[in-house]
């Protein structure tokens, strides 16, 4: 141990404790409180950096021209998802999500 005072091997009488119990007590309140400190920082980080319009994530796939057709084929229990999504060129994630983008586009 590097700090003599947390050493709970020396000094286990009621002081030597209290002592060690209080300096842990006081060293957890530093860690937490610069962990809060952190998160506010990356909090204030992430929000500058949305204001200059920075984008975050992997760029957006393009879905091929012939999406909407494979879209209702599939609606229709034509194809399966893998076989649509496999048409498309895009992951089944992905074809499911521009999928019910579509959906609740059509239902409006």
């Amino acid at each position: 141990m590097d700090m003599p005072l947390l050493d709970t091997r020396r000094d286990k009488d009621l002081l030597g404790s209290f002592l060690s119990d209080i300096v842990l007590q006081v060293l957890s309140f530093v860690a937490e409180n610069e962990r809060v400190n952190i998160r506010a920082r990356q909090a204030e980080g992430i929000a500058a950096a949305k204001a200059r319009g920075v984008h975050f994530g992997p760029q957006a796939r393009a879905l091929p021209e012939s999406f909407p057709a494979l879209y209702q084929a599939w609606r229709e229990k034509k194809i399966s998802l893998r076989k649509a999504a496999e048409a498309c060129g895009v992951p089944k994630s992905t074809f499911y999500d521009a999928a019910q983008r579509m959906k609740s586009r059509d239902n409006m």
